[in-house]
């Protein structure tokens, strides 16, 4: 890994170049990708298929649609081993996903007054779970089991060619609507929807730099998480296992050759440790050389405190940091670990936390995949005529202010008519044999 130091003149360079690393991907394939969601969403299955059998290796026998006695198949198909592992995340994933599901509250700001929110799941999802270089079972967890927390009634899983894994995951997951197929026609189908496959309210998931540019270019069709690139690494360090942090650094890395893996370190003795750990450990790990060669970076600072500032400003996706008492300072990451002992590759997989997680420093405004996005808050507000009487001018005088006097006479009107219901009840007379 290349060791920079924050205090040379070319580094405000590389260091803005890093900071842009979530604008410049997909602008090169977007051309392509624009054909593949026109030609989806004008020729339905008839285009979809043609993609499927082009990129995705479905063959002339097989349904695109996953049947869900292949996914029973393929989970009693499963080593016992495995399917145990993969019980044990999926067990730790809803037992977050249960803890992080907000509330329905009300409360009463004024006597009369009745405010507070509903909570309500999407009608349905699609989950994107990656099929090339890794069949990635862990991530059907990630994405269906937190939808079906939230109470989603339609989640669809989309993967090209599902490993056997994949499948078994998806049953253990409960799906029961999955297809094989992927890329930006997965999109596309998922997003405007074919003769085969019903559109869904909004797109989940990781995905190559195809997959990214076309939930992108359907967000204003259909909901999309975030923009999930290239996976990202940094380690916020002075006193770490050198082991420690170049293992975690070459399992990253192994994902994608666009991989960013950052050490950021203030003591040049461990950055020298990490480097020459590093070269070791992914000695014979040919993916993970690549990515470190051309994004493996060691930024030694001039103090802890510029170390501090400068993590923020990276966002990254996955952080590691020294001890608890760091993440007092830690205002921008996707996921945090925290000391010696904590592999980055158990929030992969079994600590229950999502690994669905922002980059391209979109960790600066939200965080992870979770429960909340399969959610909707509703707000809710009820009057009763007291109620009106204490706050409604108020809001008249606003609307006032702001030159919006309908505004303001939809509040008059109501008030005006308690007015006079009063007056009547309070000064009516009764009529012979009838009402007042």
């Amino acid at each position: 890994m290349k060791i920079v130091r924050t205090s040379a003149p070319s580094f405000p360079r590389l260091l803005a170049q890093i900071e842009q690393r979530g604008n410049a991907a997909t602008g090169g394939v977007e051309p392509v990708v624009r054909t593949i969601l026109d030609r989806v969403r004008r020729l339905g299955d008839l285009a979809l298929i043609n993609y499927a059998r082009r990129f995705d290796g479905l063959q002339p026998s097989q349904s695109i649609r996953v049947t869900p006695a292949e996914m029973r198949a393929a989970w009693r198909a499963t080593p016992r081993n495995l399917r145990a592992a993969l019980a044990t995340a999926a067990r730790n994933i809803a037992r977050f996903a249960r803890a992080q599901r907000p509330a329905q509250w009300a409360l009463s700001p004024a006597p009369g007054v009745t405010t507070g929110q509903l909570v309500r799941p999407l009608e349905s999802v699609g989950c994107y779970v990656p099929g090339g270089r890794y069949p990635l079972p862990s991530t059907v967890l990630m994405t269906a089991i937190p939808a079906r927390v939230a109470g989603v009634p339609r989640i669809v899983v989309c993967s090209p060619k599902p490993a056997l894994e994949t499948l078994a995951a998806a049953h253990l997951a409960g799906v029961t609507e999955m297809y094989r197929i992927g890329g930006a026609q997965a999109v596309a189908a998922l997003a405007y929807g074919t003769e085969s496959i019903a559109p869904v309210n909004k797109i989940v998931g990781p995905g190559n730099l195809y997959v990214t540019a076309a939930k992108l270019l359907v967000s204003r069709d259909c909901g999309i998480d975030m923009s999930a690139g290239p996976t990202e690494i940094v380690v916020t360090s002075d006193r770490g296992n050198p082991a420690g942090i170049a293992a975690d650094i070459v399992a990253q890395s192994e994902h994608d050759p666009e991989t960013l893996a950052v050490l950021i370190t203030s003591k040049v003795a461990l950055a020298k440790a990490v480097a020459a750990e590093v070269k070791l450990q992914a000695t014979d790990n040919a993916l993970a050389r690549a990515a470190i060669a051309a994004r493996g970076l060691i930024i030694v600072t001039r103090s802890v405190a510029e170390s501090r500032a400068l993590t923020n400003r990276l966002a990254p996706e996955h952080l590691t940091v020294d001890s608890a008492a760091d993440l007092k300072w830690v205002a921008n990451a996707g996921s945090v670990f925290v000391g010696d002992f904590s592999p980055q590759s158990m929030g992969d997989y079994v600590s229950g936390t999502n690994h669905v997680l922002p980059t391209g420093r979109t960790g600066r405004v939200r965080g992870g995949l979770s429960v909340l996005d399969f959610l909707k808050i509703i707000t809710v507000q009820q009057y009763t005529r007291a109620g009106l009487a204490k706050l409604g001018p108020a809001a008249v005088t606003l609307a006032t202010a702001e030159g919006l006097t309908a505004h303001a006479n939809s509040v008059r009107i109501r008030l005006a008519a308690k007015k006079s219901r009063i007056t009547k009840k309070g000064t009516g007379t009764k009529k012979k044999g009838g009402r007042a």
